[in-house]
């Protein structure tokens, strides 16, 4: 199915998005490995308000995105790393190629201008650096798994002394050890699918403070979206009897962990000048983002952070530019997101996992308007599983559930369907390459 192109109901409209200050979440996640996890335990009084939470920002009704608020270290961290997204989209263009890796179709390392986002117009309005923060090399830690268990039935092996408690559950969640043979095999799956497996590479010699401040922004994400994953799966276990809680293992266990720096070109001002703040044409809200749908299990974003051409932070200049959300209403929403919270959207592989029980929203980014110089940076990590993880919907829900037609409908005209790219018996790799496909 196709989906028509459906003007919005209304001009947009700012609205605040859900929050959870950090030590609620925190108490909510614990109390959710107690009880509450569709085990027929009592539920907590905090993890019920943090359910009602859940269900207003990511069940089918909501805008797919939620804020944790005062996370400690945030502002430090954010300030390390964002003035960064500039001064290296500013490299000269020979610095920039040395980190590009067209082998890695632009997953890994720089990319300006590679991916179409709407229809074949390809998208200059951000460059975008892309590595993983929790591991260098995804085959390699895949690769170790395998040695783990092939030594840890020899008898007195020492290697079985020196693994985190929970390697078991690691092994027994990881799907690569039960479908491919031996490490050949794998690492001529890694070969033939470099977008999802190519190691990371840095701009170690021209901006040296970068890899350390990628890898401790990400991990922090990370680890918040850890028990977001935690409250989420406790929720669905909550209202869907065939769930079984996936998406905090995926999250913890998963090393397919990409974290992408952005730097948002400043807008040319005639561009900018012929958007009209007060218009419901999708695209005029697009033009420094096209609107699309994440497509892994859990997106962490820090706050946009604005410069001007000498790298000082400013105050975004312009009150309508920012992050638009297409609700499933059709209304065109302009999503503020607090200075002191990481945003939490859902993709597309929690909405499969967990039958549309929680469900992705189409999100855009719409550039300054009549200004010089003022580039936008921000950070994304998406959270997603490893390549063999099943794409399989719970018991008892269909593909209606997960996405259905009147929620199509709404899509902006440049967005995918979901149904489009995805089938039932699917891993996710295949969805990724099917998702890579529609969008490259």
């Amino acid at each position: 199915m196709t989906n028509a192109t459906t003007a919005v109901s209304s001009s947009p409209f700012d609205v605040d998005v859900v929050r959870i200050p950090y030590h609620d979440l925190v108490a909510a996640a614990s109390t959710s490995s107690r009880c509450g996890d569709g085990d027929g335990g009592t539920t907590s009084q905090d993890t019920v308000a943090i359910h009602q939470l859940i269900e207003e920002a990511f069940s089918p009704s909501g805008l797919g995105i939620i804020a944790i608020t005062d996370v400690p270290n945030l502002s430090r961290l954010r300030l390390e790393l964002l003035p960064l997204a500039q001064k290296l989209a500013t490299l000269s263009p020979e610095q920039l190629e040395e980190i590009t890796v067209p082998d890695s179709e632009y997953q890994v390392g720089w990319s300006h201008g590679r991916e179409k986002l709407e229809g074949d117009k390809f998208d200059y309005g951000k460059g975008s650096f892309y590595a993983n923060p929790l591991t260098e090399d995804l085959t390699e830690t895949m690769l170790e798994r395998r040695q783990y268990q092939r030594s840890r039935n020899i008898s007195c092996n020492n290697m079985v002394d020196n693994v985190d408690g929970d390697v078991d559950e690691v092994l027994e969640w990881d799907e690569s050890l039960k479908v491919v043979k031996n490490d050949d095999e794998l690492r001529s799956l890694a070969n033939a699918n470099p977008a999802f497996f190519a190691p990371n590479i840095w701009p170690s010699k021209h901006l040296p403070d970068l890899e350390s401040a990628f890898k401790d922004a990400g991990r922090m994400v990370h680890e918040v979206g850890i028990m977001v994953a935690k409250c989420c799966d406790s929720y669905v276990s909550a209202h869907c009897p065939g769930y079984e809680p996936k998406l905090e293992k995926i999250l913890r266990y998963s090393k397919c962990c990409k974290a992408r720096l952005l730097h948002y070109f400043p807008m040319d001002d005639n561009i900018s000048d012929d958007v009209d703040a007060s218009t419901t044409d999708d695209t005029q809200f697009s033009n420094w983002c096209g609107w699309h749908n994440d497509h892994g299990s859990l997106t962490g974003l820090l706050p946009a952070m604005y410069l001007d051409g000498n790298g000082n932070v400013v105050k975004c200049p312009d009150g309508v530019a920012g992050l638009y959300i297409k609700a499933r209403t059709g209304e065109l929403v302009h999503a503020k997101i607090p200075e002191n919270a990481i945003a939490f959207q859902v993709g597309e592989t929690a909405q499969i996992h967990t039958g549309g029980w929680l469900q992705a929203t189409p999100h855009a980014v719409r550039g300054c308007k009549g200004v010089r110089n003022i580039s936008r940076e921000t950070f994304a990590v998406f959270m997603e599983p490893e390549f063999h993880t099943p794409m399989n919907l719970p018991v008892g829900r269909t593909l209606e559930d997960t996405q259905c037609i009147e929620a199509e409908k709404y899509l902006p005209s440049n967005t995918r369907t979901l149904r489009s790219r995805w089938k039932l018996g699917m891993n996710f790799g295949e969805f990724s390459n099917a998702t890579f496909a529609a969008f490259h």
